[in-house]
């Protein structure tokens, strides 16, 4: 189910009320029982059970009885919270439609002051275990549900837009809540939609953006056709949430597979050969 923006509108103060409960009690409970909701909602037992009720409509909050009866967050209702948040703050006036999708994120158009980009976090759509070993910001260990999980996705993502900006052709992020970042609109198509009339030029342009980030401190991790934008004259390099540094373990080994990814592309496509010991030594400096 798509974040639906007339649900937002008409989510009465109570129901915000029981998923701010639902959300911070997710910390202590897989899935959490109706009288913790009743207890720290502060409202009584027949107004939570109308309202949840109201809430699972909507698609913002499931419902178990195994292995216990209890409630929790679902993304429509985190997403719910963290959009309502920034429409507060007057980051967005109105949620446009979604255009985009992946494994881990759904990306919506906005309204702010322009155009915005809202994109949602959502890990979990794969194997959580594969997703945790993965991401040295996840908690290894103590529960983390995978809404929570997309928090830590986002937060991951937000530092890289705030650290790269004016270095590195990037988004500018414009504000984070929960597991949302609304970011500036980007022009142009992805570079596997884009036909390229100098496309050596425009592989030279990719890897000095990958070398700026590199010396800012930032290997971007998931680096691909279909995470270049590009408008016909300028380039940018989106979706940062698998960043590592070049302290990391397996930095070699994460830049290699980036640079692998991109240059084949490059051939696959303009049959532009590269040799990858000076393509690395370009990005690293060394």
């Amino acid at each position: 189910m798509h974040l639906s923006a007339d649900h937002i509108k008409t989510l009465h103060k109570y129901e915000i009320r029981i998923l701010q409960s639902v959300e911070y009690l997710m910390n202590r409970y897989s899935w959490v029982p109706v009288d913790e909701i009743v207890k720290n909602s502060r409202l009584s037992s027949g107004e939570v059970e109308f309202r949840i009720a109201k809430l699972m409509e909507k698609g913002m909050v499931k419902y178990a009885q195994v292995p216990y009866p209890g409630y929790t967050l679902v993304f429509n209702g985190y997403d719910t919270l963290a959009v309502s948040h920034l429409v507060k703050k007057g980051i967005i006036s109105s949620l446009g439609s979604c255009i985009g999708e992946g494994k881990e994120s759904r990306v919506y158009e906005a309204l702010g002051t322009g155009p915005v980009i809202l994109k949602l976090h959502r890990i979990g759509q794969r194997s959580f275990q594969t997703v945790r070993k993965g991401r040295s910001y996840l908690p290894e260990k103590q529960h983390c549900p995978w809404v929570i999980a997309s928090h830590f996705s986002a937060e991951q993502e937000y530092l890289a837009l705030s650290s790269l900006q004016n270095h590195v052709n990037i988004p500018t992020p414009l504000a984070m809540n929960r597991n949302v970042i609304a970011m500036t609109y980007i022009p142009g198509d992805r570079l596997s939609e884009s036909p390229l009339e100098n496309p050596n030029e425009v592989l030279e342009e990719i890897l000095s953006q990958v070398h700026a980030a590199y010396k800012r401190g930032y290997i971007h991790g998931d680096l691909s056709e279909y995470n270049v934008m590009y408008d016909g004259n300028q380039i940018w390099i989106i979706d940062w949430p698998q960043w590592v540094s070049p302290n990391h373990e397996n930095a070699a080994e994460i830049l290699d597979h980036d640079l692998e990814t991109i240059t084949k592309f490059f051939f696959r496509r303009y049959r532009i050969s590269s040799d990858m010991d000076s393509v690395r030594s370009r990005v690293t400096g060394c």
